[in-house]
């Protein structure tokens, strides 16, 4: 049995190719930074979909980490719409 026993994968489509990737681009740095001893995520791009899939060892850090890359991926979408 591996040591990440829940997984989750978010998948995020956006309207065009460029957006996924600006927004990739602004999260890309964290994966691995924000890795533990609990939980990991891996990050996908295939044209306008973006796809976060998160291991972890229980669900109380299955349930943090979505937490946090959903904000990270929020204040990236957002930032992205302000330099518009």
């Amino acid at each position: 049995m591996s040591a990440y026993d829940h997984e989750t994968l978010l998948s995020l489509t956006y309207a065009t190719p460029q957006r996924a990737r600006r927004v990739e681009r602004a999260i890309t740095p964290e994966i691995g930074d924000i890795d533990d001893e609990r939980s990991r995520t891996r990050l996908d791009r295939e044209a306008a979909e973006l796809r976060l899939t998160i291991e972890a060892r229980d669900l109380v850090a299955l349930r943090a980490a979505a937490n946090t890359w959903l904000s990270l991926v929020s204040v990236a979408e957002q930032a992205g719409a302000a330099t518009r």
